[in-house]
């Protein structure tokens, strides 16, 4: 039998059982996409990395990586936390301070600065004039009757910002309970993925949650990719470009963001959490 050495992480988080979990698996030589699709499907996690060295290196020795994303079910093209969980484990192999992941959204570096593992991406962009009329029955089932303040949609990332009026609390934005199969009958287009989000207090900048059904994902415990979107967001509203947030679903995780010169990138950062380490026992 083949042995596979695989690790669980959680990111954006520095303790073990919260943040968002992902499955690191490193190999040696690749292997089918029918095998890694069967090993997420097994680990049954939102997103299980596959990584190998580029050229022959090994993992102690390699800058450059070849990086693929699964969930259960399918291949995906860009996923924050399980880079971020990658990155966590080379890390504790590899003496860099820098990895490259070549990925199907091109090469992501990531970097490590004291605790924290920093990752560029792109910036999302946003609509805030627009005709609401097709997602009204969406907003309504995600907020219920909480006061709206602002509307906004990305287009590269097909997300909905949802931005509640100052009077709603934290508590409020918590205690939220969304019927996301309801959400995911009621609109079938543009949505992807519905950010619900308000200003922050006590060293934060903002709170938000995140549901995706129409991704087999109700809700997200910490998404880097709806970061993209509220640093850009929040960015332009507060008028900074270092922001500090937290995402507040049950398993809860923070994000610091920084908002890069030319404005079309923004570098998430975060901790995470090696929780387990193992071998798949593979024919």
């Amino acid at each position: 039998e083949h042995k596979m050495e695989i690790y669980i992480v959680d990111s954006f988080t520095d303790k073990p059982f919260s943040g968002n979990p992902a499955a690191v698996c490193l190999l040696n030589e690749d292997i089918s996409a029918e095998k890694k699709q069967s090993i997420s499907a097994e680990m049954n996690l939102s997103e299980t990395s596959f990584v190998r060295p580029k050229e022959g290196n090994s993992f102690g020795s390699s800058t450059e990586f070849f990086l693929q994303w699964f969930t259960p079910t399918c291949e995906v093209p860009l996923c924050g936390h399980a880079t971020m969980a990658t990155a966590a484990v080379l890390f504790t192999l590899n003496d860099s301070l820098e990895l490259s992941f070549h990925t199907l959204s091109g090469v992501l570096s990531v970097s490590r600065d004291g605790g924290y593992i920093r990752m560029t991406f792109p910036l999302a962009n946003l609509t805030l004039q627009d005709d609401w009329s097709d997602v009204e029955e969406v907003i309504k089932l995600s907020v219920g009757s909480l006061p709206i303040e602002k509307i906004a949609y990305s287009s590269s990332t097909k997300k909905l910002l949802l931005h509640l009026e100052d009077t709603v609390e934290l508590s409020s934005l918590v205690q939220l309970r969304p019927d996301t199969a309801a959400m995911q009958r009621a609109h079938e287009g543009r949505v992807r993925g519905v950010i619900i989000t308000i200003r922050g207090s006590d060293g934060y900048d903002f709170y938000s949650r995140y549901f995706a059904p129409w991704n087999g994902i109700p809700e997200d415990p910490v998404t880097g990719s709806a970061h993209t979107v509220l640093a850009n967001y929040w960015g332009t509203l507060l008028r900074k470009d270092e922001l500090v947030a937290r995402q507040c679903s049950a398993r809860g995780g923070d994000v610091k963001m920084k908002l890069l010169a030319d404005n079309q990138k923004v570098i998430l950062a975060g901790k995470a959490f090696i929780v387990m380490k193992g071998a798949l026992l593979i024919p």
